[in-house]
């Protein structure tokens, strides 16, 4: 499947934005350029090797303190670009009522 096939709408950037991915557990971190993001997911660069990186879930950090990220699974790998699907945060459980 080729990166254009999204079921949303993107947003291409012509040079890329510094990114990091890392870890669920906060154990790797790895630099990144975003060449596109959409709704559901983003296309990646990693800078240097991701061989051996558990990328089954991670989070991409979009700032540099961390503050904003979206969590993430790999979809694909094309040579050394990837393409990453942002995983949807779980619905919180709803309150019953109670009656007093």
């Amino acid at each position: 499947m080729a990166f254009g096939d999204r079921k949303s709408g993107r947003v291409d950037f012509e040079r890329g934005i510094d990114v990091q991915i890392m870890g669920i557990d906060g154990t790797w971190r790895r630099d990144c350029m975003m060449f596109d993001v959409s709704q559901t997911g983003a296309r990646l660069r990693i800078e240097g090797s991701f061989e051996g990186l558990d990328l089954k879930e991670f989070f991409l950090l979009l700032s540099s303190t961390g503050l904003a990220y979206r969590r993430c699974k790999l979809v694909r790998v094309a040579g050394d670009q990837i393409g990453v699907g942002f995983l949807q945060a779980p619905a919180p459980k709803s309150k019953k009522a109670v009656r007093g």
